[in-house]
């Protein structure tokens, strides 16, 4: 994905618009679509989300425990404890 400079205004809710191309880009087009909102320092990151492991951000071969996603991987390390 090329990188583009896009300035936008945010609205009295807090709500911004997310141009067209950034989400045909991320496959964002439906309603309901979920986005991770990261701050660090004076920027926001906007990323699509996927569900990954709390302790390690493994995306893959997840569990849930107590309504939380785990990798197997941490869920054995925890099991060893």
């Amino acid at each position: 994905m090329k990188q583009v400079g896009i300035v936008r205004t945010i609205d009295l809710a807090g709500r911004i618009v997310l141009p067209i191309e950034i989400r045909k880009e991320l496959d964002l087009m439906q309603e309901g679509s979920k986005l991770e909102i990261i701050a660090r320092g004076n920027e926001i990151l906007l990323r699509k989300y996927a569900p990954s492991c709390i302790f390690c951000h493994e995306e893959n071969d997840l569990v849930e425990f107590n309504g939380q996603k785990i990798c197997r991987k941490c869920a054995e390390e925890i099991g060893k404890i």
